[in-house]
């Protein structure tokens, strides 16, 4: 008993004097794979931070996978700022670095050297704060060429669809804009007659029309034509919207020798119900070939050139011209109850020394209906058919050139519309979609006063800037599943690989 008492005693003293060799060797292992892993976790963090900041300073385009490129910069604005030779800063006040408006801003920096992104606080540049009236605490942006400038708050970054109280992005719109603005020596400017309809207004139904307009760089004003007694001499183009009365004497001499100055018309005119009798109005009209309109509407007969089985709705034929070039092979416009312009046969334009280009007309299955006691909307005997002009361009020479006493010839364009519904805040069926908002409507009515306002270069097909949605391309789809899905699952293989080779060994 004492034998084993002792032998016990002296293995439990061996035991306390002799180190454990499994603690030994984890405590070895954990040193030397600890300090590893230490050191390839502030190497991973240093990698990661030096990246980071490469990255910033490329200011590189962040992936866009929105189905209307809302965060990237489109080459309608890249092709705009790429000739300004003046600096152009855009201060960007209350921003941070993870706002989107940033990314999009820096953009335009690819674009030209000469436009330079600061993000700034009140407290950094308390000068500019001051100099342009934003309250501290607050997000604006300042866009200055010089002495030039424009301020820019986050409410002017956005508009409103009141039908659906959709908020639609219009921040590359407004920052283009103010670039151009204050880089430009001269901004057109553009006045809707005034006095002469109740349906058709700048300010009643054509709210978003007159945000875009001045998003294109244009300065957009009313014309009380009897207040002033005629048409002011800044007027670039002068924008007639179906008049349902006859011009006085007064706005009829006035808009004649506006026109025969050698400046620039946009005419729209919808259909018309009952017989008018509007002389002065037909005079004007007269001027570039255009008879007076008549009583009565087009509609379709080809389902594929009307929106949704509906036949006063149609789509016209997009023709190849300066002002449609960048929509004439889309999917066109929708115009609602449009009417057919009658022109002058080619005798008649050339003594008028007038030249016409059609920019839409109806398709071959379309009909002009004058009797509105008619309920069907198949074509009758009483129908007329036809390929009817609903768009034309119309060149008038005012005064021809001449070499030796060295005077260039004077005209004045007209672009004449046979619907004016096309460019209004009217929602169609249930969708709540202004009129203006669908097809390429918008991107006709900007490239023609693009054209009007002599800026062909802004003839161009524009972003939808509504409503963000996912619509990543097959390659972007793929390499999304790839990173969710098939490197977590490489990972796990490779760890039981790893594992199970280990275990092997042992």
């Amino acid at each position: 008993m004492k034998i084993e008492r002792k032998n016990k005693k002296e293995k439990k003293e061996k035991n306390e004097k002799e180190p454990n060799k499994f603690i030994q060797t984890i405590k070895k292992k954990w040193l030397i794979d600890g300090t590893s892993t230490i050191i390839l976790i502030a190497i991973v963090i240093a990698a990661f931070i030096c990246i980071n900041m490469l990255m910033q300073n490329l200011e590189l385009a962040p992936i866009d996978l929105s189905q209307e490129q809302l965060y990237s910069l489109t080459q309608g604005s890249k092709d705009k700022v790429s000739n300004i030779d003046s600096d152009v800063n855009i201060y960007l006040i209350g921003f941070s670095e993870d706002d989107s408006i940033v990314d999009l801003a820096k953009q335009y920096k690819n674009a030209n050297e000469k436009i330079k992104t600061e993000i700034v606080t009140a407290e950094s540049r308390p000068d500019l704060v001051k100099k342009y009236g934003i309250e501290s605490g607050t997000t604006g942006i300042i866009v200055a060429c010089g002495e030039k400038s424009k301020v820019l708050t986050t409410s002017d970054l956005v508009t409103y669809d009141m039908t659906t109280y959709e908020t639609i992005d219009i921040t590359e719109e407004r920052l283009t804009s103010s670039i151009m603005s204050v880089a430009s020596s001269k901004i057109p400017k553009v006045y809707f007659l005034d006095g002469y309809s109740d349906e058709y207004s700048l300010s009643y139904n054509m709210n978003y029309l007159n945000v875009y307009l001045e998003n294109e760089i244009n300065q957009v004003d009313k014309l009380n034509i009897l207040t002033a007694g005629k048409v002011p001499d800044d007027c670039d183009t002068l924008v007639i919207c179906t008049p349902d009365k006859d011009f006085d004497a007064i706005a009829t001499k006035a808009i004649t020798d506006y026109i025969n100055s050698g400046r620039n018309i946009l005419w729209l005119n919808s259909a018309i119900t009952e017989k008018q009798d509007f002389t002065n109005v037909n005079k004007i009209l007269a001027l570039y070939g255009v008879k007076p309109f008549e009583v009565g509407t087009i509609l379709e007969t080809d389902t594929s050139k009307m929106l949704a089985q509906t036949p006063y709705i149609i789509l016209p034929n997009v023709q190849s011209s300066t002002v449609t070039k960048n929509i004439y092979n889309s999917t066109g416009v929708l115009f609602v109850n449009p009417t057919k312009i009658n022109l002058q046969d080619s005798d008649g334009l050339e003594k008028l020394k007038v030249e016409e280009t059609d920019l839409l007309t109806a398709s071959e299955g379309s009909f002009f209906r004058t009797d509105f006691s008619i309920q069907t909307t198949a074509k009758t005997k009483s129908d007329e058919s036809g390929e009817f002009v609903v768009g034309a361009e119309l060149t008038k020479t005012i005064k021809e050139a001449d070499e030796k006493a060295g005077t260039q010839a004077v005209t004045s364009k007209m672009i004449i519309f046979g619907e004016n519904n096309f460019i209004t805040d009217y929602p169609i069926g249930n969708s709540n979609t202004p009129v203006l908002a669908l097809e390429h409507n918008k991107d006709l009515i900007l490239n023609s006063m693009a054209y009007l306002v002599d800026r062909e270069e802004d003839i161009t097909a524009r972003k939808s800037t509504g409503r963000v949605t996912y619509t990543a391309t097959e390659e972007q789809d793929t390499l999304i599943k790839i990173a969710i899905f098939a490197v977590p699952i490489v990972i796990i293989i490779v760890g039981i690989i790893v594992w199970f080779i280990r275990r092997r060994r042992k």
